[in-house]
C-alpha cells in the first residue's frame, strides 16, 4: 500500500517527500482533532481514573508511607471495621471447648 502511494505522488523526490509529509500530517491532524474526541468518551475509563496526582508530605517527593501519622488516627470516613486483630499476627482461633 506504501509503495503504491509513493509511486502515485507526483513531482520527482522532491515532491514525493513534500506529498509524503503532508499525508501524515493531515493524518495526524484528523485523528488528534476529530477521531480521538469523537472516541473519547467511548472508553471504558476518564480523566479522573487515569490522572496521577501527588500528595503534599514532609517526605522527599511526595511519598506517602502508610503508618507514618499519629498513633490511632483514623481517617475521616472510615466505615469500615475490621473483623480481626490488627494489633497481632496469627492471633490463634478461640478454643470452642470454653
Amino acid at each position: 500500500m506504501y509503495a503504491w502511494i509513493w509511486r502515485k505522488l507526483p513531482f520527482g523526490l522532491p515532491g514525493k517527500l513534500a506529498g509524503s509529509l503532508l499525508l501524515v500530517t493531515t493524518a495526524v491532524v484528523l485523528l488528534w482533532y476529530v477521531v480521538f474526541p469523537w472516541a473519547g468518551p467511548l472508553l471504558p475509563f476518564t480523566g479522573e481514573d487515569v490522572q496521577v496526582t501527588q500528595q503534599d508530605s514532609d517526605l522527599p517527593g511526595g511519598d506517602v508511607v502508610p503508618g507514618d501519622g499519629p498513633a490511632g488516627d483514623t481517617p475521616a470516613g472510615d466505615d469500615h471495621d475490621l473483623p480481626y486483630d490488627t494489633d497481632r499476627n496469627n492471633t490463634p482461633p478461640p478454643d470452642e471447648d470454653e
